[in-house]
């Protein structure tokens, strides 16, 4: 055997553990683990939290135009931004589990429902700012159940850490609105407050 056929046949060999290598540590995942495609759990909570959230800026809209109030004033505009961003944020978790081929499932209760309805309500009640208090407080316990259900049932990371920052936010809230509430109607909501985690 020649050198020159020694050398190609070196190579060849080289290259085929190369290729060997390289296969080895892409299906070992390497330095990165592959990107969940999240679940059904995932895809129903993004796609029924963005209904609910819009529900929450409007009612807050509503707010800002009726209230005179600088407390529900301030509460208004703060669930119109955050709210409005994280509507945001869910369309595009919402775009990448429907492209990484996750199905829509159900959160397994009808949670997304409670406290939505009242957007045109609210916009004759009186005293109103005891009627947006009493509307909104179901509104956000609804929408930590939902995160709750996220939490122990989805598996999508981004998806479990917008739940866990919602259900802060909106537990700081529903104190707020029961402390408003006491202070100016006499007595905390009908509705309760943060709702216990069974």
């Amino acid at each position: 055997m020649n050198t020159t056929r020694v050398r190609i046949l070196v190579i060849g060999l080289l290259a085929l553990l190369v290729v060997a290598v390289v296969i080895t540590v892409t299906s070992s995942g390497g330095s990165e683990a592959p990107a969940s495609g999240g679940s059904g759990v995932d895809r129903a909570y993004t796609a029924d939290m963005i209904p609910h959230h819009r529900s929450a800026v409007e009612m807050a809209e509503i707010a800002k135009d009726r209230s005179e109030r600088p407390e529900i004033q301030r509460l208004a505009d703060d669930i119109i931004r955050s709210q409005s961003t994280e509507i945001g944020q869910m369309r595009g978790i919402e775009t990448r589990l429907a492209d990484a081929g996750a199905k829509k499932g159900s959160l397994g209760a009808a949670h997304s429902m409670k406290g939505m309805g009242n957007e045109a309500s609210l916009k004759t009640a009186e005293p109103f700012d005891r009627a947006f208090i009493d509307m909104m407080l179901p509104h956000h316990q609804s929408a930590i159940e939902m995160s709750r259900v996220e939490l122990a049932e989805g598996s999508d990371d981004e998806t479990k850490e917008l739940a866990t920052a919602i259900i802060a936010a909106q537990a700081k809230e529903i104190e707020q609105m029961n402390s408003y509430r006491k202070a100016w109607f006499g007595s905390a909501s009908p509705s309760g407050g943060v709702p216990p985690e069974k």
